[in-house]
């Protein structure tokens, strides 16, 4: 939305836009409808995609008390790779819901709903963006590419998940937090049971910020019928968000200690990293202070605002690594 009542707004613009973002303003307009499709005009949703890549990077270069050169192009190609397939994913999501999309207020702005791109252009950009990011993952070592590969299963499910679940927030924190297994086997080579424990701290942090985003959309759920966790919980809300902020914070305090267990020698480097879930739960808390369900102008304030919620465990990372 403009922020003066009198500015129009770009043309094409979607409802729930950053305002004076990029792709409205400053891309070539024959390229907007597809980076729309991508929400490159709406960046929460790459952050939320990339944080769980770096926790899990983060995580590796603790327990394996070393960094490596390698292991600054993981941290760019989890970027690139974050992007492209946030855009890849959503597009598909676009694509799946296009008369979902059309029937609510906050998502008929969107590019196939509104006109602005067809079904089979927007498939094709979604090959393009999918294609470039298996590039990417080519990179990686052989079981690093086998879990990228693995991680199109729950992207292909999550967008139907919502009609025969009241849960598709479970499986968007599936697909969303799958960085956090992919960054540290890219970095170690194997699997290990501590970014498995970060993964589903990842998965209890998704629960917690996309039930506050999916109250927006509540009233427009109920008349068509699509299942969720903010039309589950309704009123007990605050009760379910405590307990996916307390889940957060133990699972990921559980996982700094499997990952650093053998490090009795750097006690200071493992208080450290065990201080990152603990501020990450205080800046959940203030979130659940200011909530307010009905408010959607406010639920979309704090769904954005999981970005500095998944930037704080990672200062306290790089912290433990000097520690």
């Amino acid at each position: 939305m403009p922020d003066h009542p009198h500015m129009q707004s770009p043309e094409g613009q979607v409802s729930d836009a950053v305002t004076g973002n990029w792709v409205d303003h400053k891309a070539p307009a024959f390229l907007r409808p597809y980076l729309r499709l991508s929400r490159a005009d709406r960046p929460i949703g790459t952050w939320l995609l990339l944080l769980p890549c770096w926790w899990g990077l983060a995580l590796a270069i603790l327990h394996d008390g070393q960094a490596r050169w390698f292991d600054l192009w993981i941290f760019v190609a989890c970027g690139l790779g974050a992007w492209l397939m946030r855009g890849a994913g959503c597009t598909w999501n676009d694509i799946t819901d296009r008369d979902f999309d059309a029937a609510v207020e906050r998502t008929k702005s969107r590019p196939i709903p509104s006109g602005q791109v067809s079904v089979k252009q927007a498939a094709l950009w979604m090959g393009l963006q999918a294609l470039i990011s298996f590039g990417i993952l080519l990179t990686f070592n052989g079981p690093a590419i086998a879990m990228g590969v693995l991680a199109l299963l729950p992207v292909a499910v999550y967008p139907f998940a919502k009609r025969f679940t009241w849960w598709p927030q479970v499986f968007l924190g599936i697909a969303f937090n799958w960085g956090a297994l992919l960054a540290w086997v890219a970095h170690t080579g194997s699997l290990h049971p501590a970014p498995v424990i970060l993964y589903l701290a990842g998965i209890a942090w998704t629960l917690f910020y996309d039930t506050i985003y999916a109250h927006q959309d509540k009233e427009d759920d109920a008349l068509i019928g699509v299942k969720s966790t903010a039309r589950l919980f309704a009123e007990n809300t605050p009760v379910w968000l405590r307990r996916f902020l307390v889940a957060t914070v133990i699972l990921m305090g559980l996982s700094i200690l499997v990952a650093m267990s053998g490090q009795a020698d750097r006690p200071f480097a493992v208080l450290i990293a065990l201080l990152a879930p603990w501020a990450m739960g205080a800046h959940l808390i203030w979130q659940m202070r200011v909530l307010d369900t009905e408010d959607n102008a406010i639920c979309l304030k704090l769904f954005r605002a999981n970005r500095d919620t998944g930037l704080i465990p990672l200062l306290f990372f790089a912290g433990a690594m000097f520690g």
